[in-house]
């Protein structure tokens, strides 16, 4: 590990983390046995989660491209980054646009620990990493490291990818969201991901109950309950839909796509 100005003994191993688990689902190796353990009950449960983790990563890639070639966008702001996996969101957007720069933000010690991979930008673009909690959204559009790294002047292009799921309705998400919004000048996208937990009531309990007694919320979310994280703002074309059929590869068939049900919604919108 590459140390970001944290100890390896202040990451706490001794309950799972959301982030770990994801790069378990992904089939990566930053996790530890509590979080394999926990992932792999939530697997014998729900399979499928697996390849929801690699359709949010696909779906992230697909937007990513799509802002930075098509929409013209040079700033990101990446919040709830997770561990490092490459391709990361810098690399895509500065593939295209070498001048792009990219703020991630995350909260969990062992992302922090791997910031360091976060900043490898190119010469001409810019990366920051921020160390805060999503829940409190002012602290994250007042951080020193973001109003070095962005212009909040000029659009930025606010990625909530597979995060809003682990906030309870107490929490407000949609409010949260709303801050971070509005705090963006118009020309700037929200792009979001969030799982709706299937359909099987049984599942979806047991799910929440594993998450729960990890000390986690998710909830999942049904389809209108997602497209209102983007109220007030325009949705881009083809609208908030399975993950996997928004804006697929070319040589991918939409009407193919649209036969597998994979239990992840996304979209992107333009603030006006």
């Amino acid at each position: 590990m590459t140390s970001y100005g944290l100890r390896a003994e202040e990451i706490d191993t001794s309950k799972p983390h959301s982030a770990r688990m994801y790069d378990y689902y992904l089939g990566g190796k930053t996790h530890y046995e509590v979080d394999q353990r926990a992932a792999e009950g939530v697997i014998a449960v729900w399979p499928e989660i697996r390849l929801i983790a690699r359709t949010n990563r696909d779906f992230m890639q697909r937007a990513t491209r799509w802002l930075a070639a098509e929409a013209g966008i040079r700033q990101f702001l990446d919040i709830g980054t997770g561990i490092p996996t490459e391709p990361n969101l810098h690399q895509i957007a500065q593939s295209l646009a070498p001048d792009a720069r990219v703020v991630y933000v995350d909260h969990d010690p062992i992302v922090l620990t791997y910031a360091t991979a976060l900043l490898r930008s190119t010469p001409e673009g810019r990366t920051a990493f921020v160390h805060a909690d999503l829940g409190r959204p002012r602290s994250i559009i007042e951080a020193p490291e973001l109003r070095e790294a962005l212009d909040l002047s000029r659009p930025v292009a606010l990625s909530l990818n597979a995060v809003m799921h682990f906030f309870a309705d107490e929490a407000d998400p949609y409010g949260i969201v709303a801050e971070l919004v509005d705090a963006l000048v118009p020309g700037s996208y929200l792009v979001l991901s969030h799982t709706a937990l299937g359909s099987d009531p049984k599942i979806i309990e047991r799910v929440t109950e594993l998450y729960r007694k990890g000390g986690m919320t998710v909830v999942g979310r049904p389809l209108d309950q997602v497209v209102r994280f983007f109220d007030g703002l325009e949705l881009i074309e083809p609208g908030v839909q399975m993950a996997h059929c928004w804006r697929p590869e070319p040589d991918e068939d939409p009407e193919e796509l649209a036969k597998t049900k994979i239990d992840l919604f996304a979209g992107v919108a333009r603030k006006s």
